[in-house]
């Protein structure tokens, strides 16, 4: 009853208060669990592993299409695909780790 006496403005008020709460706390959990790790273990792999798997599909497409006395379209694309997923894989490490150093 008591929130019906409240301005749509102190409602607003506490349900952010509420959540930034809830926010702290889950970020302050470091207890993290195997799961928890294998989650990122695995986040890690795909973020690596479907550039590359669609820089070498994108290859062999090219290489049927216009095939390359010199070089291989797949294995250029390959190579452009494994760099790029590990820039992604540094870029979620990375934005964990950043999560874990905020923590007070």
């Amino acid at each position: 009853m008591a929130q019906d006496k409240q301005s749509p403005e102190e409602r607003f008020r506490d349900q952010v208060e509420r959540k930034a709460a809830r926010k702290r706390r889950a970020r302050g959990e470091r207890d993290r669990n195997v799961w928890f790790w294998l989650g990122m273990f695995g986040l890690v792999g795909w973020a690596v592993a479907v550039p590359t798997v669609i820089g070498v599909a994108f290859g062999v497409w090219l290489d049927r299409l216009w095939p390359a006395e010199q070089a291989s379209w797949t294995l250029s694309l390959l190579l452009i695909g494994v760099a790029l997923g590990c820039v992604n894989a540094w870029y979620w490490v990375k934005r964990e780790s950043r999560h874990d150093g905020n923590e007070q």
